[in-house]
């Protein structure tokens, strides 16, 4: 395929393979916690060990792809994903789910950035901003399929069989990915720049970036992923849990490419970023405090994939061409450190108070730390980018 629209299309389906795996501990939370015998603390800690590896392979995993190959690297990194979810269905035991979860959480970090560096091959000069916006609406699209199909799979036919939809899942995505993917003919072999070291201020900056992303992520994750658990307590079924929670994310298709338009039309991201936090944060401890389930959740869908186009686009204001590689892996290791951890705490918070409503107190405030940390990122002084 030599189009750079259908390989958008190609790479966007791949990535959401990534997102699907993601959601689907959650998605079948009360049937673990059953078979299992285990708490909502340890589905958070299952949940979070999924980004564990990439606090370790975020920043190697461009020079991995070097070594081996981008496709390459991208196939075998759907396999450890594939492998993972296998693992997770053929065993009952809880060490098994740990382990699985985690040689998937290693694929998948792999996955996400020769994903990302494939997709910048192709669109590099060419509608770039465009492409990336498109390719992040991968993560919603994936995780709403995955709360819509796995309950249903896990009540009907039990928790095995939905780790086996996501290993198909994934095996379809590693099908189209070896079938239809090509480098573009006019890539560079190599760089004939060094890249340089990133200074103080900037590594600062990338730091306060990453955790503005990685904590609104957080946030949202709590929804998605605690969700559908607070509305069985509530005494909902769990494919109307699931199916409930998942509006949140078929809006935020809509959402996060209409938060880039508008902060490049206004010129004022923070202010995006800031009123999508605040307002973000009450809907969140409003909905398992309130009765009307479906708009609180819709208006969570809408406000919360805002600032996504805004947040990514802070690495672009600090690294140069030279330093991108590093910054970025810098970028996503706060990212996935804070995937991890920010599960396993909502966990805890939601064992301890012996609710899942805790979770989403933990989640807001989790997005109330962003316009703190954006504040503190403004006040960085650096020269501005340049283009490449």
């Amino acid at each position: 395929m030599g189009n750079r629209w259908g390989i958008l299309a190609v790479l966007f389906a791949v990535r959401s393979t990534i997102a699907f795996q993601f959601q689907s501990v959650a998605a079948v939370a009360p049937l673990l916690t059953s078979q299992f015998g285990v708490s909502l603390a340890d589905i958070g800690v299952l949940i979070g060990l999924y980004f564990a590896p990439g606090v370790v392979l975020a920043l190697p995993g461009g020079a991995i792809g070097q070594r081996f190959g981008d496709k390459r690297t991208a196939l075998g990194a759907l396999l450890l994903m594939l492998a993972g979810s296998a693992m997770m269905a053929a065993s009952a035991s809880w060490h098994i789910q740990i382990a699985g979860r985690l040689i998937s959480g290693a694929g998948s970090v792999i996955l996400s950035v020769q994903v990302t560096k494939m997709l910048t091959d192709w669109f590099a000069g060419k509608e770039i901003a465009t492409a990336m916006a498109l390719l992040v609406n991968s993560w919603p699209l994936g995780t709403a399929v995955c709360l819509l199909a796995l309950p249903w799979i896990g009540t009907h036919y039990g928790v095995g069989a939905a780790h086996l939809g996501v290993a198909a899942f994934a095996a379809g995505g590693l099908v189209l990915l070896a079938i239809l993917y090509q480098p573009p003919a006019d890539v560079a072999v190599a760089s004939t720049t060094a890249p340089q070291r990133l200074d103080r201020n900037a590594t600062l900056a990338v730091i306060a970036a990453g955790l503005t992303w990685g904590l609104f992520n957080v946030g949202f994750a709590v929804i998605v992923s605690f969700g559908p658990s607070m509305l069985v307590e509530r005494g909902w079924s769990i494919a109307e849990a699931g199916s409930t929670i998942s509006i949140a994310l078929w809006v935020s298709v809509v959402s996060v490419p209409l938060g880039g338009l508008l902060a490049d039309r206004t010129g004022r991201p923070a202010t995006i970023v800031v009123a999508s936090a605040l307002l973000s944060a009450v809907l969140m401890v409003l909905l398992p405090r309130s009765g009307a389930v479906l708009p609180v959740v819709f208006a969570l869908g809408l406000i919360s994939g805002l600032p996504a186009g805004p947040i990514m686009s802070l690495p672009a204001r600090v690294l140069q061409p030279q330093t991108r590689a590093i910054g970025m892996g810098v970028f996503f290791t706060m990212f996935f450190a804070c995937m991890m951890l920010g599960p396993v705490v909502g966990g805890a918070c939601a064992k301890w108070a012996g609710s899942a409503a805790a979770a989403f107190d933990f989640g807001a405030a989790m997005i109330l730390l962003c316009p703190l940390i954006l504040w503190g990122f403004n006040r960085i002084p650096l020269p501005l980018a340049k283009a490449a």
